[in-house]
């Protein structure tokens, strides 16, 4: 289908985007990639009055040190991530999961931002986000505020942003020296979204492992953060027994609906598989 007719405006600064958006108040849209927004706009599922793309906002772009934070802008693209060394070296399942998403044509256009930004349970970056204990910064006409990734999706394209707010950033913290990462992403074919996916944070002390945070995707409402599979998992070195205990809780929490992908019980399950699998490569990295 093609979309609505709609009034297109290209700001050139964070804080022009924030006026146009109290302006033109719920008839506007941000536009970021345009992957997720413009396929529900041929659909008529979004018939938004006003689009305003964010692509020529430099400030929204880029990636930097701060102290013990890694800075992402939001409109990075995933080709952008993949490539920067900075990144490679501090972060590498940021790496590791941007190779995993869609293709390389929507790679180098899809930002990190509109990734993470609008509660779609499918997409791969916000169960990351959790894993790493990232945070996202707002801003608004009232000002900046930060919205712990684990404090942000509420439900299915619901979020903890407030209207008039654009996510400009995602900080997170630099993972210790040595630590273990994996993404392990269970799809059909390339390009897909997850049948189901998780991502493993972890880190070693003793042979045995001292902290982890695990998030789910594309099993649920929104993305999950599976607690009680990384409680399973901590103060061991990680035998079989301990990972079938880490699986089940994945899956206990994992509540997907039944689709082309397989039925809810499948999906579930596939929860399990995903974090114990995720784990095992997480915990070897840290131990090498």
């Amino acid at each position: 289908m093609i979309p609505g007719s709609f009034e297109y405006h290209r700001p050139a600064s964070l804080s022009e985007a924030i006026a146009l958006l109290g302006e033109l108040d719920s008839d506007a849209r941000l536009i970021a990639g345009g992957h997720s927004l413009i396929p529900m706009m041929k659909l008529r599922l979004a018939v938004p009055s006003h689009l305003i793309d964010l692509a020529g906002v430099a400030e929204l772009k880029g990636v930097r040190l701060d102290g013990g934070e890694l800075v992402i802008g939001a409109m990075t693209t995933q080709h952008e991530i993949i490539a920067n060394d900075l990144l490679a070296q501090r972060a590498p399942i940021l790496r590791e999961t941007a190779e995993l998403i869609a293709d390389p044509q929507v790679r180098y256009l899809g930002t990190i931002g509109g990734n993470v930004a609008n509660g779609d349970p499918g997409n791969d970056m916000p169960g990351l986000m959790m894993a790493l204990g990232a945070s996202y910064v707002l801003h608004g006409a009232g000002g900046e505020r930060r919205v712990a990734a684990r404090d942000y999706y509420l439900a299915t394209y619901e979020t903890a942003a407030e209207p008039g707010e654009v996510l400009a950033s995602i900080r997170v913290p630099i993972p210790p020296p040595g630590h273990g990462w994996a993404y392990e992403k269970l799809k059909r074919k390339v390009g897909d979204y997850a049948t189901a996916a998780a991502a493993v944070i972890l880190t070693v002390s003793e042979g045995k492992i001292a902290t982890c945070a695990i998030g789910l995707t594309n099993v649920g409402g929104t993305a999950l953060f599976a607690s009680d599979a990384a409680a399973a998992a901590v103060g061991t070195a990680l035998d079989k027994p301990v990972l079938t205990r880490a699986a089940q809780a994945a899956t206990d929490i994992a509540q997907p609906a039944a689709d082309g992908r397989g039925s809810a019980e499948y999906r579930a399950k596939m929860a399990g598989v995903m974090t114990a699998r995720a784990l095992t490569r997480a915990f070897a990295r840290a131990r090498s």
